[in-house]
């Protein structure tokens, strides 16, 4: 199928949300043509008018929060917000379930190199396990529960601190190609966050029935949206008003401390410093590849593409040499946090294979339509 791939990118037909018009350039193609349209000085200035209308207004409190796991971007977040807007910043994590060293660092090089206050959510280890083992057998997603917990927890830290403004990154919808809420095209509210696509496999209240107690919930369940509007509590995307590029803020977040992985690439990944705080991750990802198509190789080249690193010639030849590398750097880490034996790791991996995108050839599993 030759239009089954992007002409402009390397985003297949079956990432969800995704569309393409008559000419087969996909909707995240699409939104790098409107990107190029935008004023965006007026944007920063519609932002710097965000920030001026609540800075120190917080009786001595943090004036925003910003989400970060030790990556390039919350790093970037962190240094615009406290040091561009002038706002004062309280970064927020969850720690990860199995960190790396390198996240690790890169946490506390952003401490130091902002000077800027780290609240550290920890979940119940043994619930937050056991919802990653459901989502891993029951949607082939495991990362469905950290998402979850991530995107509430900071809501529920922005009530208790009662911080006006919340920073998120981008909106995954906009920048890949997805479904986009209407208050995040007309002003880059983020309120609609814990209704995106990463939650497209199941309802949380279905997720959760009858199985988890809703003592352990706390961090889990997303405040009532009117209950932050009762608070003036404004969240937002930053990448509505800066263009978005990891590139650069890979650079900028470099020149003060953040590191990429000592050892280089993982498998299936053309760069060092993506997703490297945590070690469970890229095995999550490559499931995507099975149930989907597509994976990491996929995704950072289709941002090279975008910010005019990359031609699509090159993020073709790429893709082709390392799509089919699994991520075996952290198995056996991946099988000591879910409690699997390889065997059950492999059951489960081979249920999700999509038939309708794979076939065997020889003793090996192909994807039907090869990107060209």
């Amino acid at each position: 199928m030759n239009n089954f791939y992007c002409k402009r990118c390397v985003l297949p037909r079956s990432k969800p949300g995704l569309k393409f018009d008559d000419e087969g350039i996909c909707s995240a193609c699409r939104s790098v043509d409107k990107k190029y349209q935008i004023n965006w000085r007026e944007r920063s200035d519609k932002l710097m008018q965000i920030c001026d209308e609540i800075r120190n207004k917080n009786k001595g409190g943090y004036d925003c929060i910003v989400p970060v796991s030790g990556g390039k971007d919350g790093t970037y977040q962190v240094y615009l917000m406290s040091k561009v807007y002038k706002l004062k910043t309280l970064a927020v994590t969850l720690q990860a379930h199995v960190q790396t060293k390198e996240g690790i660092e890169n946490l506390n090089a952003l401490v130091s190199s902002y000077n800027c206050d780290l609240l550290k959510v920890i979940v119940r280890p043994s619930t937050l396990r056991k919802m990653k083992r459901i989502a891993f057998f029951e949607i082939g997603n495991p990362n469905y529960a950290e998402h979850r917990v991530i995107f509430s927890s900071v809501a529920r830290t922005a009530l208790f601190y009662n911080v006006p403004l919340v920073v998120w990154g981008e909106d995954i919808g906009f920048e890949f190609g997805g479904n986009i809420s209407k208050s995040s095209n007309d002003s880059g509210s983020a309120e609609d966050l814990i209704n995106n696509d990463l939650f497209r496999e199941s309802k949380f209240d279905h997720f959760i029935s009858g199985r988890i107690d809703k003592k352990e919930l706390f961090f889990f369940e997303h405040p009532d949206i009117n209950e932050l509007k009762k608070q003036n509590i404004k969240s937002i995307y930053l990448g509505y008003f800066h263009w978005w590029d990891g590139y650069k803020h890979y650079l900028i977040s470099k020149s003060t401390g953040f590191k990429g992985r000592e050892k280089g690439n993982l498998s299936g990944n053309i760069i060092n410093y993506d997703n490297i705080d945590e070690k469970l991750c890229e095995i999550t990802i490559w499931m995507k590849f099975l149930k989907l198509g597509f994976w990491r190789p996929h995704d950072s080249c289709g941002y090279k593409i975008w910010n005019g690193y990359m031609s699509r010639k090159q993020a073709v030849e790429y893709v082709k040499e390392i799509q089919y590398q699994f991520p075996y750097e952290y198995l056996d880490e991946f099988l000591d946090y879910y409690q699997l034996t390889k065997t059950e790791f492999n059951e489960n991996l081979d249920k999700w294979r999509n038939l309708d995108l794979w076939e065997k050839k020889g003793n090996n599993w192909r994807l039907k339509y090869e990107i060209s």
